[in-house]
C-alpha cells in the first residue's frame, strides 16, 4: 500500500474522530457549556420528573449524556403542540413524550445538553396525568446586530 493511499484511508478516521471530539466537548465535558447565572438551583440529591419530547426520548441519548441508564414511560404534554425543537401552545393540542425520574446529577447534565439558559428554558409543565414535570422549551432566537 503506498503512501497516498493509507493517507486516504486515514481521513475518514481522523473525520470520525474529530466529530466523536466534538460531541464529547459540546454534551459531556464541563468545558463545552457554562450555565448564566440565575437558573433554578438543583439539588444533586433530590429526584425530579422531566418529561422529554425529542432526542431525550430515546435511551442511547440518555445514556450518552448522563452516563446511566434512565427509564421512561409514556406521558402526555396536553395543550401544547411540537413545532420543531419546541412547544407551541395550542388549546386542544398534545405532545407525546416520556416522563423520566433523574437524580438531581441527572437534572445537571441534561441541563448542559439543553444549554439552559443558553438555548432552552426548564420550566414545569402540568403533564395530562395532573403531574407536574420539568420541561425543556425553546428561548426565543435572538439574532445579534453589529
Amino acid at each position: 500500500m503506498n503512501r497516498r493511499t493509507r493517507t486516504l484511508l486515514l481521513l475518514p478516521v481522523l473525520a470520525l474522530c474529530l466529530f466523536l471530539a466534538w460531541l464529547w466537548y459540546n454534551l459531556l465535558s464541563p468545558w463545552g457549556y457554562k450555565a448564566p447565572s440565575g437558573l433554578p438551583v438543583v439539588i444533586p440529591t433530590e429526584e425530579y420528573r422531566v418529561f422529554v419530547y425529542g432526542t431525550l426520548t430515546q435511551g442511547w441519548v440518555r445514556w450518552l449524556v448522563t452516563g446511566e441508564q434512565i427509564d421512561t414511560r409514556p406521558a402526555q404534554l396536553q395543550g401544547y403542540y411540537r413545532d420543531g425543537l419546541n412547544l407551541v401552545p395550542q388549546a386542544g393540542a398534545h405532545t407525546p413524550g416520556q416522563l423520566m425520574i433523574v437524580t438531581g446529577e441527572n437534572l445537571i447534565d441534561l441541563d448542559r445538553y439543553e444549554r439552559l439558559g443558553i438555548r432552552y428554558e426548564r420550566t414545569e409543565m402540568t403533564l395530562a396525568d395532573g403531574q407536574s414535570a420539568w420541561v425543556y422549551t425553546r428561548l426565543p432566537m435572538v439574532l445579534e446586530t453589529r
